[in-house]
């Protein structure tokens, strides 16, 4: 892994960000010495992919609200990232407009009585496809991370699924866990 790999950790960006704060990935890149960005490429309502549909506990098919970002470091891409809310949830918020939410979208979900309880992460590595591979600026032949995050609320209902693309060799995931 080279020097400007980049060490993600989940906590950052399951908890609301406090009032007036930035959202939650400038301020971990920030920490860091480093400079994080990000682009809403595309937000709103879309049918939803199979496996969306069935995490979120709906028809696929039927409308969810996805926010598209593309997420920079140090004015590289280094994710690209698809969050999908229940329509019952997202539906007429700034969750289906392309509008930057102070906070970032965790802490607008906190603040319209959504707060997660549960993460489930799923990792798994491929190779991208050629979309991918030109936004992400891979080479040929570079494996891509592929990580879906289910969250739940404390009733068990899901608020939210991420499904997120890193270049492989420019990132390593790092997980900490509480036991007891």
């Amino acid at each position: 892994m080279s020097a400007s790999s980049w060490v993600s950790t989940s906590l950052p960006y399951l908890t609301p960000q406090g009032n007036g704060r930035g959202d939650a990935w400038s301020a971990e890149a920030e920490a860091q010495g480093r400079r994080g960005a990000q682009r809403i490429l595309h937000a709103g309502e879309v049918p939803a992919p199979a496996e969306v549909a069935n995490l979120l506990g709906v028809a696929e098919g039927g409308p969810v609200v996805v926010r598209r970002r593309l997420i920079l470091l140090d004015e590289r891409p280094n994710e690209l990232t698809d969050t999908f809310y229940p329509l019952a949830i997202a539906a007429g918020t700034a969750l289906a407009h392309t509008a930057k939410i102070r906070g970032g979208a965790v802490t607008l979900l906190a603040e319209l009585g959504h707060v997660g309880a549960l993460v489930r992460e799923d990792v798994t590595a491929t190779m991208p496809d050629e979309g991918e591979r030109r936004t992400l600026e891979t080479a040929p032949g570079e494996p891509v991370l592929r990580l879906t995050r289910l969250t739940l609320d404390r009733e068990g209902r899901p608020i939210q699924v991420d499904r997120m693309v890193m270049p492989a060799l420019r990132q390593r995931l790092r997980y900490q866990i509480e036991i007891g």
